[in-house]
C-alpha cells in the first residue's frame, strides 16, 4: 500500500513511497525512457526528498514499459541537430548545467545515506546504465542487456558511467566497454559483477522490492556510516578509512538500534530497529 506520492510536476517520472521504500520510475515508455529535461528534473527533485525524508530508509531506481533507460534521447538530439542544437545558452552555462545535473543524479544515488537499487528490467545504455551503477546494488532480469553505447553515437560518456565502472570491475575491461559499446548479457554482467543478481523478469520488482524493504527496516543509522566507509574504500588512504571505521564504529555502538540488536541476539529473536 502506498503511504506517499512524491509529485514530480511530470508524467515522465513516477514516485511514490510505500513501507520505508521510495519507487522512483523512469517513465517514458515509447522512448525506452531515454532522458528528457522534465524526467532529470524530477528525477533531482526526488533524490534530494529521499535524501533527507524521515520515511524513506531505501532506495529504488527502475524504468516502465520493460526497459530501464535508454540514456540520451538521441532522436531528439538529430531533430535538434546534434546535442544542445538550438540551445540559446552558451558553452559555459551548458557545461555548468550538466555538472549540476550529474552531481545531483548519479552523485546523489552514490552518496545519499542511504541504500540505492537499481531494478533493470532492460535495456540499460549509456547515461541510463551510468544511473545504474551509481546504485548500490544492481538487480536484472534475463531479458536486460548493458551498453555503454557512447562510442556509437560520438560521445565521450556522462553520468559517472566512467567512473563507476572503473571501480566495479577494472581499469582494462571497463575502457573495453566503453570504446567497443559491445552489448554485455546478463550471464557476462552477473560474471563481471556489473549486478548482483538476476531474477525473472516476472518477479523482479517483488525480488528487488523485498530487499528494499529489508534495508528500509534495518539499521538505517548503521547503514548511513556503512556506505560512507564502502565509498571511503574506493578511493581513500587505508589510513583514513581506518580512522573513519574507528569513529563510525564507536558511534554507532550508541544508538538504540545497537543495544535493541544485542539485546535480541541475548534472546535469540529478530531484532526491531528504529532508525536512532
Amino acid at each position: 500500500m502506498t503511504d506517499r506520492i512524491f509529485d514530480t510536476g511530470t508524467d515522465d517520472i513516477a514516485v511514490e513511497i510505500a513501507d520505508g521504500v521510495m519507487t522512483i520510475t523512469l517513465n517514458r515508455p515509447d522512448r525506452r525512457n531515454a532522458m528528457s529535461t522534465p524526467m532529470m528534473e524530477g528525477l533531482v527533485a526526488a533524490l534530494a526528498d529521499a535524501e533527507t525524508a524521515s520515511d524513506v530508509g531505501a532506495l529504488v531506481l527502475t524504468g516502465a514499459g520493460g526497459a530501464f533507460c535508454a540514456g540520451g534521447d538521441v532522436k531528439g538530439m538529430a531533430a535538434a541537430g546534434g546535442e544542445g542544437g538550438g540551445s540559446p545558452l552558451q558553452y559555459d552555462a551548458r557545461v555548468h548545467n550538466q555538472r549540476r545535473s550529474q552531481r545531483d543524479t548519479s552523485g546523489k544515488l552514490y552518496e545519499m545515506p542511504k541504500p540505492t537499487i537499481a531494478a533493470i528490467p532492460g535495456a540499460a545504455a549509456g547515461a541510463g546504465l551510468s544511473l545504474a551503477l551509481a546504485c548500490d546494488l544492481r538487480y536484472a532480469s534475463p531479458n536486460a542487456i548493458m551498453t555503454t553505447a557512447f562510442a556509437r553515437v560520438g560521445f565521450s560518456g556522462d553520468y559517472g558511467g566512467t567512473w563507476f565502472m572503473s571501480r566495479l570491475i577494472g581499469s582494462a575491461k571497463a575502457r573495453e566497454l566503453y570504446f567497443l559499446s559491445d552489448r554485455v548479457d546478463m550471464d557476462q554482467a552477473l560474471s563481471l559483477g556489473l549486478v548482483n543478481g538476476v531474477f525473472e523478469a516476472e518477479s523482479l520488482m517483488d525480488e528487488v522490492d523485498a530487499i528494499a524493504r529489508r534495508l528500509a527496516n534495518g539499521p538505517t543509522v548503521a547503514y548511513r556510516y556503512m556506505k560512507e566507509n564502502l565509498n571511503r574504500a574506493v578511493h581513500g588512504d587505508m589510513g583514513e578509512c581506518l580512522d573513519m571505521e574507528a569513529a563510525h564504529h564507536i558511534h554507532t555502538g550508541q544508538t538504540d538500534d545497537h543495544k535493541e540488536a544485542a539485546q535480541a541476539f541475548v534472546d535469540k529473536r529478530e531484532p526491531v530497529f528504529h532508525g536512532r
